[in-house]
């Protein structure tokens, strides 16, 4: 994200079942460090993946991402060059920020950067966390094991 002062990056954990974001954050270089510190605070928060799915930055398959997934018993899986379906829920959340949240508003610092994603990010995981009941309550309804 462009900003006055620079560009700021942002790295986010997602759960592919309920689509909620477990935890992100934004910093001035996308380094090792950097998605190294969100990732470790989802696994911390949450329960661990059996899969991890990364897009193919650089930060991702380097020796201290990886060797952290391999201490876990993680598996890793990168996205193939130019697949965006691979990742199609994260990325989906990539295009919503940027066109509900980013692009409509002017941030003049990163602090107030940080607090217009963590307030949109409350928002998407309010209404993942409507819809995953609304459709785990009809699966149950159809299926007729309400107990």
């Amino acid at each position: 994200m462009l900003m006055l002062d620079g560009f700021r990056y942002l790295c986010a954990t997602m759960d592919w079942y309920s689509r909620m974001i477990l935890s992100w954050s934004i910093s001035n270089t996308m380094s090792v460090d950097f998605c190294v510190n969100v990732m470790e605070e989802a696994l911390g928060r949450y329960p661990k993946p059996y899969i991890f799915n990364t897009d193919q930055g650089s930060q991702f398959p380097s020796k201290v991402f990886t060797k952290i997934l391999k201490d876990n018993e993680i598996k890793l899986s990168i996205d193939g060059k130019y697949r965006a379906i691979d990742n199609v829920f994260i990325e989906k959340f990539w295009r919503d920020i940027k066109y509900n949240c980013i692009y409509l508003h002017t941030f003049e610092t990163g602090s107030a950067l940080y607090q217009g994603i963590a307030e949109y990010i409350f928002t998407h995981d309010h209404r993942q966390n409507i819809q995953v009941w609304i459709i785990n309550f009809w699966l149950i309804f159809i299926s007729g094991n309400y107990f």
